[in-house]
C-alpha cells in the first residue's frame, strides 16, 4: 500500500494535521498495522518536497507548532494517476511455503509436516477472521473477506501439493 498516495486521497476532503491523517488512517486502512508517527511525519516532510501537499496553517501546541497540510493540484493529480493504474497481481510464483515443502523433501525431513502445519495456522486464521467479520463494519468486513479468499486458495493449494508429495519428492530428490 502507498502511504503517500493514501494521505493524498485522505487530504482530498480537506487540510488536516499530521495526528489526524494518522487516525483516519489507522482507522480506516491500519487496524492490524497502524502506523508510527515517525512514519506519518517522513511520509508528510517526503510529500512537501515533492509540491504534492503544502503547509495551509500551523497552531501551537504542547510540543512544536502543529502543521496543517492541504493537497495541492499536482498533489490530486498524482493520487488520481495512481488510483486509475491496477495493481499488480501478485502471482506468488516462489512462495516461501513452496521453499519449505522442497527443503523439507532435500533434507529428509516430512515435508507433509510442513504442510499439515501450515494447514492449522491457516484455518486458525480463518477462524479468527470470520469471528471478526461477524462483528466488524462493511470496510471490515471486506477486509477480511479478501484475506479469507486469499487463505482459501492457499489451502486448495496445501491440499494439492499433499495429494502429489510424493511425486514432488520423487522430482525433487532426482
Amino acid at each position: 500500500m502507498s502511504i503517500g498516495h493514501t494521505f493524498l486521497g485522505l487530504l482530498e476532503s480537506g487540510p488536516r494535521h499530521g495526528y489526524d491523517l494518522k487516525r483516519n488512517f489507522d482507522e480506516r486502512f491500519g487496524q492490524d498495522r497502524p502506523l508510527a508517527y515517525g512514519q506519518v511525519y517522513a511520509t508528510l516532510a517526503r510529500l512537501l518536497k515533492n509540491g504534492l501537499v503544502r503547509v495551509d496553517g500551523t497552531e501551537p501546541g504542547d510540543g512544536p507548532e502543529r502543521k496543517r497540510y492541504a493537497i495541492t493540484d499536482a498533489g490530486v493529480t498524482d493520487v488520481g494517476r495512481w488510483l486509475d493504474q491496477p495493481e499488480k497481481p501478485e502471482p506468488y510464483l516462489h512462495s516461501t511455503l513452496y521453499t519449505k515443502v522442497v527443503l523439507a523433501l532435500l533434507t529428509g525431513r516430512p515435508a507433509v509436516g510442513v504442510l499439515d502445519t501450515q494447514r492449522a495456522e491457516h484455518l486458525r486464521l480463518m477462524r479468527e477472521l470470520t469471528r471478526r467479520k461477524a462483528t466488524g463494519d462493511l470496510a471490515d468486513q471486506l477486509v477480511c473477506d479478501h484475506a479469507l479468499f486469499h487463505l482459501e486458495a492457499d489451502l486448495r493449494w496445501l491440499e494439492l501439493t499433499a495429494a502429489r508429495i510424493d511425486e514432488l519428492a520423487s522430482e525433487v530428490t532426482r
